[in-house]
């Protein structure tokens, strides 16, 4: 029995249609993957930061304090800037002082960015007291927080824009009942639901702030 020429058309339809899907699906995946790989840096630093700045009540995320004590061995001579300027030349210590007083006949205090010698002109002894930057954290938590830096603020929105685009696109990456109209779904829900349940068990903004919504802020949009 020969097969009319049309028989084999809804077949073949079929396949062509099932390539374009896949095709599509394979794209979806590829940009998907190098984009993700892309972004590996930036989800770092953003990630790390944020764990460190969201205890900024328990911890400075960006600096350590530190005190060390110090002997010249010697009275320090002068007026309070010779003493200072002495005081720094034999510590080591670079830059120019924001500041420098007496809070008693001996003792002098050299001001300087985030550190401050406490000196007893009288024994030589000095105790540095300040801050220094942590390691790593400094600079990622800088970048994080994006203050007066236009250039990094654009390269952060671009970030931004790609994590939308992978988090579409990773939604529609799976067919069937693993993907979107799936267990993928329920999973995508769960995870909108997080900080919906979460604003509404605080009372969002204006409970954790302690003052009730204003009536602009109460108004229904008309």
């Amino acid at each position: 029995m020969v097969e009319p020429p049309g028989g084999a058309l809804p077949e073949k339809a079929g396949k062509i249609e099932k390539k374009g899907r896949s095709s599509w699906r394979s794209w979806n995946r590829a940009i998907h993957r190098d984009l993700g790989h892309v972004a590996v840096g930036l989800t770092l630093i953003y990630a790390i930061s944020g764990l460190a700045v969201n205890h900024i009540l328990d911890w400075d995320p960006s600096f350590v304090a530190y005190s060390e004590a110090h002997e010249l061995g010697a009275p320090i001579p002068g007026t309070d800037d010779e003493a200072a300027a002495a005081v720094m030349k034999q510590l080591h210590v670079a830059g120019t002082p924001r500041d420098v007083f007496r809070e008693g006949p001996t003792d002098l205090q050299v001001v300087l960015d985030r550190r401050t010698l406490h000196v007893d002109t009288t024994s030589g002894h000095v105790v540095d007291e300040g801050q220094r930057p942590r390691f790593f954290l400094r600079a990622v938590n800088w970048l994080h927080l994006s203050r007066g830096k236009k250039a990094w603020t654009v390269i952060a929105d671009i970030y931004a824009v790609g994590l939308i685009f992978l988090a579409i696109s990773g939604i529609m990456m799976m067919p069937g009942r693993k993907g979107l109209l799936g267990r993928g779904g329920l999973f995508m829900l769960a995870g909108i639901a997080v900080p919906i349940v979460y604003i509404q068990l605080s009372g969002g903004p204006e409970a954790q702030s302690g003052k009730p919504p204003s009536r602009a802020q109460a108004a229904p949009a008309k």
